[in-house]
């Protein structure tokens, strides 16, 4: 899918709670310390500690107390605790809330029939089970929001159904001695369920229908990671993989689509039967079904029939992604030596869904504008967005699907591959993308900025329950999960690395596998002891700063952890990453230098030009002094693009965090105004957008002053390039045009901002050809900067009558931007209104826009307190948007106040299903209260120093 010493006892833990608990509140790090609080207070407030309650808390007690060294109950020496904190971890097998072991599921016949009138679903479904204990007669699977009717054993009707919201599980009961005598059983339960309009399960998604303007609804499903159970019974867990017959009863005029292909299809009473053909072996959070009126493209150049459905009218936009399918199927069964093993590949676009995309195995779902693509009216980031999509769903084909994680701490294995597959791909179709280069300034510092938070998890982070998943789809699983698998890659060879995952997919297709059987294949084909250096990377939360000091031709690296905040305590500073230096001198680059304990010293014979980290595909940061940026900033020819995209980077991080001024900044991207690499003018305007965003509340004056800088930086370039788009330009000239006139634009440029509204105003007149499709989101930008309800209004019925999703979304997130309270309270009250302006799956939209001014992020965290029951009932909390939804509306104050109010909202609430993006937001805040409160003077002296304060 495609948005972790000594140990007290239990008595101890009774009689020390209230200590323990102040000592973790006053010291909070990260999201397990958090959720070991909550648990604690749990056993505390109930006094009441079962097995299964005390093992799961004591996992998460252990690892906070390793971390945090919480010897004060105990007279066992550290080491000692250590030991004895390490045996029962390794040997806590009672962690999870997962189903019993008593049966297994082995097929499932599934019979669903979607109601529109009523939005409910009725259901049939036959599990055939192996029976692993006879002696138990009651067998408990998942299930969420379901009626359940009737349940039999081969005919044994159940004689009790025991339903546990919380855990999301029935339990049937049956008579004593059911199960003694059979190795196999099929568990037969009718039920309905709701077809709900929260994206999650088999739910409704809403649309407007392209050729008569009618209301319409198509039935579809979103199981990932544990909603499958809101559509059956079932074994809702990824490691109890089965086959699947499905069948779809509806309407006779609407289409039937599921994993498989048909197997027979018939009209009975006026209803349409449809019966796929049975799956392999798969996991639950992979089934799908949809039941809507569709049309459809096909691309014939692979052995397999491929389409893209989507609703009637918008199914022509949907060639891009067929023929890429196609291109992509076959490179990825080269690749990897895996016939893609389904008989027909179907990409759907749904109207209203919570993610980007959906792996489902052979019927892949997706936004609407991340599969359909008018080109011809969409911007080039548009254009990459599909296409990188699409690739990442169907490495997911083979990577996830043909092999499972075995729990949810392995998510990563499932997204950061199919992230560096998509990359991978891309590169080899195409090249002048620069994808590789992209990446750094990309999913790198994506990576690296979440993980710079004190709230952050390692890549494999233990997860206990349901509502806990959700929140590890984040940067960490799948870009910093795609960065490890990077530098693993540069490490091996890429060729040597492709063979190590083949032989992995070989061995593990259509099971399960943990993060240890990657390494260990890794390992065969490369002959390197890859475990031992990755399992650090996985297992420990955040990564290093290398620290270079210079003496003569003496050249010292210290490895230390990184904070964004800059405050690193000694307890969260033990873990020493096996650091791959790749140093870069005059003489090319050295990787056999590993920095793996605190300081490593070496000696160069000419150390005029070095740089670590050679082609940024090491996940840290590095340090230099103030004498070596300078020199940096004058040997641009020797960088390579990736170099000078980290370098950028890097010095804007640590400003950020306080490990270097501001200044020094300023100093080197001042020195690049001649660069020519769009993607480092992407990473210098990123910077200085962060940097902007976190002087937001700062006076007007100021702002104008960083907007000349801005203007200053970009004009020399500007002027040389012009911002005309000609056919004839490559795509990296096309991009860095748009990214030089969108910033000229941003920072108020006269010129650049007339040209624009001049555009703007001959295009709603009537003139489609007015904007080019790159520079139109830009251009809707520049009139909400002007502002005005006359402007207001025409940017509105664009988003009402677009001539492309492209525009559709470009002119909502406009509608967040203007600055003006009235129109601001106009935007949002379009969130979340009875009439549906705005889809659900949309609402963070306009609220991105909203941050872009100091009006706007008050008003939606003003907005977002009014609104929180109706948001938290909308958007429970086992869905990742509502998390999302905290995030925005709150991570764009940069005051240490604002922190104490945002804090004082949620106290009296429950944050389960979203604590851990909270936490992020409010360590977000605190870094850049920090740095404003830290260099306020200094930006101010060096924009008054250079002319820019006026």
């Amino acid at each position: 899918m495609f948005l972790l010493r000594s140990v007290p006892s239990s008595a101890r833990i009774a009689t020390g709670r209230t200590s323990l608990i102040a000592y973790l509140i006053k010291r909070p790090s990260t999201f397990q310390l958090q959720y070991s609080i909550r648990e604690l207070s749990n056993v505390s407030k109930n006094n009441i500690i079962t097995k299964r309650t005390t093992s799961a808390f004591k996992n998460k007690l252990f690892n906070v107390a390793l971390r945090r060294s919480l010897f004060t109950e105990t007279t066992h020496s550290c080491s000692k605790c250590e030991k004895v904190a390490k045996h029962l971890i390794e040997n806590t097998t009672i962690n999870r809330e997962i189903l019993p072991t008593n049966v297994s599921p082995l097929h499932y016949h599934l019979q669903i029939e979607p109601n529109f009138d009523t939005f409910k679903f009725k259901g049939i479904v036959k599990i055939d089970l192996k029976v692993n204990e006879k002696n138990v007669d009651t067998v408990k699977l998942n299930s969420l929001d379901i009626d359940i009717h009737s349940a039999n054993v081969d005919g044994i009707d159940a004689t009790s159904f025991n339903t546990n919201t919380d855990i999301q599980t029935t339990e049937f009961g049956f008579p004593k001695g059911t199960f003694a005598t059979k190795e196999k059983a099929t568990l037969e339960i009718k039920f309905t369920g709701i077809l709900n309009d929260n994206m999650a399960g088999f739910y409704r998604a809403k649309y407007e229908d392209k050729l008569t303007g009618e209301t319409k609804y198509m039935a579809t499903t979103q199981m990932e990671p544990t909603d499958a159970r809101r559509a059956f019974p079932c074994f809702d867990e990824p490691n109890l993989k089965a086959t699947f017959d499905i069948t779809l009863v509806s309407e006779s005029h609407l289409t039937h689509l599921s994993n498989m292909d048909v197997k027979d299809e018939m009209i009975t009473d006026g209803k349409k039967i449809t019966h796929f053909n049975t799956s392999p072996k798969m996991s639950t959070y992979l089934v799908a079904f949809i039941v809507a009126e569709l049309k459809y493209v096909e691309n014939n150049d692979f052995r397999i029939p491929i389409r893209v459905y989507a609703t009637p009218g918008n199914e022509k936009d949907g060639q891009f992604a067929a023929d890429l399918t196609a291109k992509t199927l076959a490179f990825f069964e080269t690749s990897f030596g895996i016939k893609y093993p389904l008989p027909k590949m179907d990409n759907v676009a749904i109207h209203e869904f919570s993610a980007g995309a959906m792996e489902n195995w052979g019927l892949v779902t997706y936004r609407v504008v991340d599969l359909l693509l008018d080109k011809d009216h969409s911007t080039l980031g548009r254009v990459q967005r599909v296409a990188e999509v699409v690739q990442h769903e169907l490495a997911h084909q083979w990577f996830g699907n043909l092999v499972t994680m075995d729990w949810w701490e392995g998510l990563w294995l499932n997204e950061g591959f199919a992230t560096w597959m998509s990359w991978y791909s891309c590169n080899e179709f195409q090249p002048e993308w620069k994808v590789w280069e992209q990446y750094v300034t990309d999913t790198l510092q994506g990576a690296l900025a979440l993980d710079s938070l004190r709230s952050s998890h390692p890549i494999e982070i233990p997860v206990k329950r349901a509502d806990e998943i959700n929140q590890i789809f984040d940067a960490i699983s799948y870009s910093k999960g795609s960065s490890l698998l990077r530098m693993i890659s540069k490490w091996l060879g890429e060729d040597v690395f492709i063979k190590g995952v083949s032989q992995y997919l070989q061995k593990f297709k259509y099971g399960n596998a943990k993060t240890e059987d990657l390494w260990n294949s890794l390992s065969e084909a490369s002959g390197k002891d890859v475990s031992s250096v990755m399992n650090v990377w996985t297992k420990q939360v955040g990564f290093p700063i290398i620290s270079v000091e210079e003496n003569g031709n003496k050249i010292t690296f210290k490895q230390n952890r990184y904070l964004s905040t800059g405050d690193v305590e000694p307890i969260e500073d033990e873990t020493l990453y096996p650091v791959f230096l790749a140093l870069k001198t005059a003489n090319g680059v050295d990787n056999d230098i590993v920095l793996n304990e605190r300081s490593k010293t070496i000696e160069l014979k000419d150390n005029d030009f070095l740089k670590v980290n050679g082609d940024q595909s090491g996940i840290y940061i590095t340090s230099y002094s103030d004498e070596r940026w300078i020199k940096l900033g004058k040997q641009a020819n020797l960088l390579s693009v990736e170099d000078r995209t980290g370098l950028v980077a890097d010095s804007k991080a640590l400003a950020a965090s306080g490990y270097s001024s501001t200044t020094n900044f300023f100093n080197l991207i001042s020195n690049w105004k001649n660069e020519s690499s769009f993607v480092v003018w992407e990473q210098i305007l990123n910077s200085i957008s962060s940097l902007k965003s976190t002087w937001i509340f700062e006076p007007k004056e100021v702002q104008a002053a960083l907007n000349n800088f801005t203007n200053d930086l970009v004009k020399n370039k500007l002027k040389e390039l012009g911002w005309k788009i000609e056919p004839t330009d490559s795509f990296a000239t096309q991009s860095l045009k748009v990214s030089l006139f969108g910033a000229a634009c941003a920072a108020r440029e006269p010129q650049m901002e007339k040209i624009a509204i001049d555009m703007f105003n001959k295009y709603v007149e009537g003139d489609k050809s007015a904007i080019p499709a790159l520079i139109k989101p830009i251009v809707f930008n520049t009139a909400a900067r002007i502002g005005g309800k006359d402007n207001y209004e025409k940017i509105y019925q664009l988003y009402l009558n677009p001539v492309s999703s492209d525009e559709k979304l470009a002119a909502l997130r406009t509608l967040g931007r203007f600055e003006d309270i009235e129109l601001i309270n106009r935007t949002l009250s379009y969130l979340m209104d009875d009439k549906g302006t705005i889809l659900n799956q949309d609402i963070h939209i306009p609220m991105h826009g909203l941050r872009g001014d100091v009006n706007g992020i008050s008003a939606l965290w003003g907005w977002t307190q009014d609104n929180w029951e109706k948001l938290s009932t909308k958007l429970p909390p086992g869905l990742s948007m509502l998390g999302s939804i905290v995030s925005i509306s709150t991570s764009g104050f940069t005051s240490f106040d604002k922190i104490e109010e945002i804090k004082q909202f949620y106290e009296n609430k429950s944050t389960k299903g979203f604590d851990q993006g909270l936490a992020q937001s409010l360590d977000t805040i605190k870094a850049k209260a920090q740095w404003v409160e830290r260099d306020r003077n200094v930006v101010l002296q060096y924009l008054k120093e250079h002319g820019y304060y006026k």
